[in-house]
């Protein structure tokens, strides 16, 4: 039992680890696309941008890296609901299992009025990036 106790706090231990390491990848995404807005408003503002196809290449490759924020997102996720799968089988073999209770007390994130799970809000970020670039890029091309 206690062998079976130090088992579960290590893999609590490491699913808090990795959604520590999801925020801090969230956090770089953020701060570097801020600086790309930034840098592609100055740069259609001083024209150094123009409405070529190479003026477009790197609104592409944002679009492109916005897309890979949102696939590892998505596979942050999945990690995730593996780990509290795992971790839910394990307090079945505890005398309390808080995250299986905590689980049911949210509705399993099936009730937006009980919980909003985060990775629902997260997905819009990226999203949200990407239409800032098609709207740069739109009013460049568009001018």
């Amino acid at each position: 039992q206690k062998h079976l106790l130090e088992q579960y706090k290590l893999y609590v231990e490491m699913a808090d680890r990795i959604s520590a390491r999801r925020m801090l990848a969230n956090s770089f995404f953020v701060g570097v696309h801020t600086a790309f807005i930034a840098a592609f408003t100055v740069l259609i503002k001083e024209k150094i941008l123009d409405s070529t196809f190479f003026g477009m290449a790197p609104f592409i490759a944002v679009l492109i890296l916005c897309l890979l924020w949102w696939l590892l997102i998505n596979s942050y996720r999945q990690l995730n609901t593996g780990k509290f799968k795992v971790i839910h089988e394990l307090e079945k073999w505890l005398p309390a299992a808080p995250y299986d209770a905590e689980w049911k007390v949210l509705e399993e994130g099936k009730n937006r009025n009980a919980y909003w799970p985060f990775t629902h809000i997260e997905n819009y970020i990226p999203v949200c990036f990407a239409l800032l670039y098609v709207f740069l890029a739109v009013g460049l091309y568009f001018k």
